[in-house]
């Protein structure tokens, strides 16, 4: 409550600890994530359950098509570290999957593999 006694929070921080319930990082099955780092909404699970957090809704119902964490945190307004405690409550739950991002290199390391590049670009010519 905000009122003459205390002043409000102009940075949501008292918003975050709440929406975190005062976790300041991810954990556990989260350790791993990063900005690149897909989400998607498990098949069976894709519905939010009566009385879920409404940002963890949000999630579910945002990733039935992978999102990246950094897009996420950008629809959602939240930074990255709040956003990876509620992605890893729901990891923790079975109702989100987070999966590495598709490698811009070859196997090889040295760049896009360009045999691949080449039958896309021959695809799109015959278009």
């Amino acid at each position: 409550m905000s009122g003459p006694h205390r002043p409000r929070d102009p940075s949501g921080l008292e918003r975050y600890y709440v929406l975190t319930g005062g976790r300041s990082g991810p954990g556990g099955a989260a350790a791993g994530l990063d900005v690149a780092t897909l989400v998607i909404t498990c098949d069976s699970r894709t519905a939010p359950l009566t009385g879920m957090q409404h940002e963890h809704e949000e999630i579910v119902r945002r990733c039935r098509d992978p999102l990246s964490v950094a897009e996420l945190g950008a629809h959602l307004g939240l930074p990255f570290n709040i956003l990876a405690v509620l992605v890893t409550d729901l990891l923790e739950a079975g109702r989100v999957e987070a999966r590495d991002p598709i490698p811009v290199s070859s196997p090889s390391g040295h760049g896009p593999d360009l045999a691949l590049l080449e039958e896309v670009l021959s695809g799109l010519e015959r278009l």
